[in-house]
């Protein structure tokens, strides 16, 4: 049933085969423990962590403090393989001493060529095209046929300038789109070297040509995309959401697009992953992927690295570099 190694070095609970050769690594040092198929169920997530000193997980689990508490006292890292960690109870976490880790940076590029990959796509129609001819109804070429957008003088609003958002903003500027942003805090010497404008929120939803989502789920960004915001939209605007899914009310998601207050949406994230609406799905003014926006080998070794670097740190009593909740190395030395 589990993938393992000795048992006298501290154990590492891993929820899913992702690692490749990092998992090597890890066994130098630890027990390691793989959970060797995709899906690990609840009861199957706490049976597996414990006895842990360190749990590697993906944001499909949720790791709270029932699951700490089944891993027992000595755990000391959570280490998500992801940028996000909306799917571990931080504050559970730092009460009992336990590291948060994340793998923020390496995927950025990844991302932000998502968002424009989406963008093209969709303004260009080349999944349409591709339907078409796959369906054999192509009868040759006609000067009107599949006429797109093109995105030069378009305006590209991004909404949160974090990693992702700023590096989007730059790859969109370089393609010759207007970019504007809206983010909690204004960053004016950005928007002096890649001459980019703040908007408020209300005004770049009316403003741009394609709105872009790069922020966290937190309470405050949850639905922060509902029926009014998609009403303030143009007609023809796109939505490109890489994300997190429930930021945007899916449901008034798929009335706009059925009722065209927007053109169209570029999706890599949705409200229930497992669980995609078929009025969603059957929507020819969408692309649809799969939570694959960092998807290339690049990011995926670098974010493995980034794992295995934080168990390191947290068991050998180092502070993590890319710790997501710093109050808890303030106990440790306080």
């Amino acid at each position: 049933m589990w993938l393992n190694e000795g048992m006298e070095k501290p154990k590492i609970f891993v929820t899913h085969v992702f690692l490749g050769k990092f998992v090597e690594r890890l066994k130098e040092k630890y027990e390691v423990v793989v959970w060797p198929r995709r899906d690990i169920s609840r009861e199957e997530l706490l049976i597996g962590v414990k006895g842990s000193t360190g749990i590697i997980s993906l944001l499909t689990e949720k790791i709270d403090e029932e699951v700490m508490g089944s891993a027992g006292t000595q755990l000391k890292v959570i280490s998500n393989y992801a940028v996000g960690f909306d799917n571990i109870d931080v504050p559970a976490a730092t009460k009992r001493g336990v590291c948060v880790t994340n793998t923020p940076g390496v995927l950025t590029e990844s991302v932000a060529e998502e968002v424009l990959t989406l963008t093209l796509s969709l303004f260009r129609r080349i999944v349409e095209g591709d339907r078409l001819i796959r369906s054999g109804k192509y009868k040759g070429w006609e000067p009107d046929l599949l006429l797109g957008t093109g995105i030069k003088d378009k305006v590209m609003g991004v909404v949160g300038l974090g990693r992702i958002g700023r590096w989007t903003a730059r790859m969109a500027s370089a393609l010759g789109m207007k970019v504007i942003y809206f983010n909690r805090h204004r960053d004016e010497e950005f928007e002096e070297e890649y001459d980019v404008t703040y908007h408020t929120f209300d005004q770049l939803l009316e403003k741009s040509d394609v709105v872009s989502l790069s922020v966290p789920l937190t309470n405050e960004t949850r639905h922060m995309i509902g029926e009014k915001e998609l009403k303030l939209m143009k007609p023809t605007a796109l939505l490109i959401n890489t994300a997190r899914g429930p930021i945007v009310d899916q449901s008034c998601l798929i009335m706009a697009l059925k009722e065209k207050w927007i053109a169209g949406a570029g999706l890599d994230v949705f409200e229930d992953e497992m669980c995609i609406p078929v009025e969603l799905r059957s929507l020819s003014n969408t692309i649809l992927t799969p939570h694959t926006a960092s998807a290339t080998i690049e990011a995926r070794m670098a974010m493995a690295r980034i794992v295995v670097d934080n168990i390191d740190d947290a068991i050998e009593n180092k502070q993590p570099s890319c710790l997501v909740n710093p109050d808890v190395w303030q106990q440790k030395i306080d």
